[in-house]
């Protein structure tokens, strides 16, 4: 395994589709698709890139942490208690255990994640 690596925004040859359970989508037909780099300790820190077109999606972080960079596209993230933030390409984000919101890509995103239990 390689110590240091150097993700480039389109790194990985075909990612994986990920199924999207009827009870987590809020609007529209989003595809969700992810490309896993990283999966350590039992899948306690696992890496990649994660990529939606639009559509409303609800996220529940449970007990994990999760910090990514946006690369590319826009969304808005309205927490439960009615907070919204936009974020876009080059912004940075930590979503804390516990939260619970909806994700609304309004653009096709792509983002690097790295996601802590």
């Amino acid at each position: 395994m390689k110590r240091i690596e150097v993700l480039n925004n389109a790194p990985f040859a075909e990612g994986r589709q990920l199924p999207l359970p009827p009870e987590k989508l809020i609007e529209g037909e989003p595809m969700l698709t992810s490309w896993e780099t990283d999966n350590l300790q039992e899948g306690a820190i696992r890496a990649g890139m994660w990529e939606s077109t639009p559509g409303t999606i609800q996220v529940a972080k449970g007990e994990t942490w999760e910090f990514c960079t946006i690369l590319s596209g826009q969304a808005e993230i309205t927490e439960e208690n009615g907070d919204v933030i936009r974020v876009k390409a080059g912004d940075t984000l930590v979503m804390r255990p516990g939260f619970v919101g909806a994700w609304k890509t309004l653009e096709t995103m792509r983002k690097y994640w790295v996601i802590a239990k």
